[in-house]
């Protein structure tokens, strides 16, 4: 359409028949090129196909020359009349391959412009046909240029070639780290051991009856995300305010007394601990949005929005809104809801590509029960919580029903379902002055200081 209205669609041919010459000058470099730009984003028809040839090619560790290409072209069809002279021009044109990687810059470059114009004519069409609700198009607006800042496209099948490229190039990452757990660390690390982080996509429940902590653990590992990868983290409350999350925050941060930094009756070496601790949470990329009625389409939008994104946490999925904002909904008509925005986290953790955690109640049903520690089916109008959940945490406090037990403040989190690894108890130490969680070895290993 552009073309007949006498508009230039975005393009530089003669970068992409540098990059191809590049490839056949010096095929060293192909590895490189190929992380740099894929093969839609060829203008010319026949440049692409060339490009499809020797990614084929270099996928299957071939030879690869002038003569070897235009071999693989006839196999492939591909082929023409023209074909052994314009791979000769492609050589001759090129005047050296050390280049290469700006030549794949542009030709990113116009492809990208390509795509915003495309997605700009998407959206238009979608305004001035009425297809939907304002928020709906909005919704569908927000996810295609995500998807184009990501560098993803939003739909299509991905060969497995590039799949396993990805996969081993985290591996090479992981093979450097010092770490030895794959995901982020929750700064519990018998926790880490169990559960090998919080990973990539990966839709992470924690569950408990209320008064056991899980908004804590939840801020807990917020907080050490944030400070060891200096990565933005979203937390999304939709049942305490910001103040009251920042004042918890302060006080594990401090470790002065949540109860006594409420009132504000503090001694000199007191506010010193708190410029302290203030100064280190305000250091990292924590953000707070407290408003209750949001949905999973308004949350997903605002961390689109975010660069540099490390991990969102939803505290908690009973209180969130519908994907239309609809409330009300009781009974079997809530669990669908719920189901449905289980789903769609599911779906958000992967569009992301971060770790989301979604904090959730359980029911009364282990109450009735001699053994109360939690199970998969005490989750609250779980339809398909736990079967779009890759990693499911029960906390469990003893103490909080037995007023005699020999584990006072000792915590239990019973990894319930874990699809990266096994399943089993870790025990964490809780702190209630201090409304934080920490590994039990560690905490003695403070006191003994």
């Amino acid at each position: 359409m552009d073309e007949l209205l006498g508009r230039q669609v975005p393009n530089n041919i003669e970068a992409e028949q540098a990059v191809l010459g590049s490839m056949l000058i010096d095929p060293r470099c192909i590895g490189d090129v190929l992380g740099a730009v894929k093969a839609e984003d060829f203008y010319s028809t026949t440049n692409r196909e060339i490009f499809e040839t020797i990614y084929s090619m270099f996928n299957y560790s071939m030879v690869i020359d002038p003569v070897t290409v235009l071999e693989n072209m006839r196999v492939n069809g591909v082929y023409n009349d023209r074909s052994s002279q314009y791979i000769v021009e492609l050589m001759d044109i090129t005047p050296t391959a050390v280049n290469v990687l700006e030549y794949a810059a542009i030709v990113r470059d116009k492809a990208m412009l390509r795509n915003i114009a495309q997605a700009g004519s998407e959206i238009n069409g979608l305004a001035m046909e009425g297809l939907g609700s304002a928020s709906d198009i909005l919704e569908a607006a927000e996810k295609r240029i995500y998807a184009l800042r990501q560098g993803r496209n939003t739909t299509g099948l991905e060969p497995v070639s590039s799949v396993l490229r990805d996969v081993y190039e985290q591996l090479s990452i992981a093979s450097k780290s010092d770490s030895r757990i794959p995901g982020l660390t929750t700064g519990l690390p018998d926790l880490d051991n169990v559960t090998m982080g919080l990973n990539k996509s990966d839709f992470i429940l924690i569950a408990s009856r209320p008064g056991m902590g899980k908004t804590s653990i939840a801020l807990n590992i917020a907080m050490h995300v944030a400070k060891t990868t200096k990565k933005a983290v979203a937390i999304f409350s939709l049942e305490m305010s910001r103040e009251q999350l920042a004042i918890r925050l302060l006080s594990s941060e401090s470790f002065i007394d949540n109860k006594k930094l409420q009132t504000g009756r503090l001694s000199n070496d007191e506010w010193r601990k708190i410029a302290l601790a203030a100064e280190a949470i305000s250091n990292t990329d924590l953000r707070i949005n407290d408003n209750p009625m949001l949905s999973v389409a308004d949350m997903n939008a605002q961390c689109r929005r975010i660069q540099n994104l490390g991990l969102v946490v939803i505290d908690y999925i009973q209180l969130m809104q519908s994907a239309s904002g609809n409330s009300g909904y009781t009974g079997e008509n809530r669990t669908q809801v719920v189901s449905d925005i289980s789903r769609m986290m599911k779906i958000m953790a992967k569009e992301l590509n971060v770790p989301v955690i979604c904090l959730s109640q359980l029911s009364r049903a282990n109450e009735a029960r001699t053994n109360k520690r939690p199970l998969l089916s005490d989750l609250r109008e779980s339809g398909a919580i736990e079967q779009d959940a890759d990693l499911v945490m029960g906390l469990y406090r003893d103490d909080y029903y037995n007023k005699d037990s020999d584990k006072p403040n000792v915590a239990e989190c019973i990894i319930l379902k874990n699809r990266r690894g096994e399943t089993g108890t870790v025990e964490l130490q809780w702190l209630p002055e201090y409304t934080t969680y920490s590994s039990i070895e560690h905490f003695h290993s403070e006191e003994d200081m």
